[in-house]
């Protein structure tokens, strides 16, 4: 799932076992309560790593050995936290800075942004990835959690995949600010129809619900184009929010599909701080409970390049059903 986010911090792509590109690998979530097997946590192999909080706003400092041997996945708490304890079915906000294994240094993080990263922690994450739901559950706010990860061999391009260069051994550092409980989404948009201008790609529903949208005679964007299609009653969406929605996006030449969260049959959970410019402007000041058509030029989108399917100027109908 996710193949729409771009640049999204490295901790939802682990946690989802999903990358841009990839296999979806959307599988039915457990029922409550059942036992889910977790590989070891290794954690031995990050027994090196210690983290002082620097405080709110600022980025911890990280020390290890170094280079740090990583010949699998490890998982470790670094420290335990005083606050709240995060529970099954809740949604945590992480901070999160990724550092070099070998030389210490750190390319990514979020301590400074002005928002966290926000992740349900359900039956689905447990299915995807029972080490990491095992790390978090149960630990307290405040905790600061070690995830090691061992080089990565360059993947060569491949039908619908982009080509993936070889990645160096990291140390992921997670921060638990905050826990609540999960926010369920709503089943679908709800509101007021709004009539379109003419000029746009339409869109209308199949027998199953799915939105289908036709390019036609539209012409090619060259400024973003967000337009609601139904006008929600819910809260208004910030750019920092994390939201729960379904979508479907599609190539502006050609209207081919190149991905859809309806075909999954589950909505999707992802940041706006997160996401393709075009997701993030166009969706800010949107309503939940809305359905919002997005057409959107390349260059607020993936660039010429394209990620994966999604090639050049991009359309999508997406149905905003929630806010974590």
């Amino acid at each position: 799932m996710r193949r729409i986010l771009a640049l999204l911090l490295p901790f939802l792509l682990l946690v989802t076992a999903c990358t841009q590109g990839s296999p979806d690998p959307a599988a039915s979530a457990p029922a409550p309560g059942a036992s889910v097997s977790a590989p070891p946590s290794n954690s031995e192999l990050l027994d090196s790593v210690k983290v002082e909080d620097q405080g709110a706003g600022k980025v911890p400092k990280v020390t290890f050995d170094k280079p740090l041997a990583l010949k699998d996945i490890a998982i470790r708490r670094v420290t335990e936290g005083t606050g709240a304890v995060v529970a099954a079915n809740q949604t945590v906000t992480i901070r999160i800075q990724r550092l070099n294994a070998e030389t210490g240094k750190s390319d990514i993080e979020n301590f400074t942004k002005e928002a966290g990263q926000v992740v349900p922690f359900n039956d689905q994450l447990k299915q995807n990835n029972p080490l990491v739901y095992n790390a978090f559950v149960g630990a307290k706010v405040g905790a600061f959690i070690a995830y090691g990860i061992p080089a990565q061999p360059a993947v060569p391009a491949s039908a619908g995949n982009a080509a993936q260069d070889a990645t160096p051994a990291a140390v992921e550092i997670y921060q638990i600010e905050a826990v609540k409980d999960e926010v369920k989404p709503l089943a679908g948009p709800t509101g007021a129809t709004v009539t379109p201008p003419a000029g746009l790609p339409s869109v209308k529903e199949n027998d199953k619900g799915t939105p289908v949208i036709t390019i036609g005679d539209a012409k090619a964007p060259t400024e973003l184009i967000s337009q609601t299609l139904i006008e929600g009653k819910g809260q208004a969406l910030k750019s920092s929010d994390t939201i729960m929605a379904n979508y479907v996006g599609v190539n502006f030449a050609g209207g081919e599909i190149f991905d859809s969260s309806f075909d999954r049959g589950e909505p999707t959970t992802f940041p706006l701080t997160g996401v393709i410019k075009g997701w993030t402007q166009g969706l800010a000041g949107k309503t939940v409970g809305s359905r919002v058509l997005l057409v959107i030029p390349a260059d607020l989108a993936y660039g010429a390049a394209g990620q994966g399917k999604a090639k050049g100027d991009l359309v999508f109908v997406v149905d905003i059903l929630g806010i974590q």
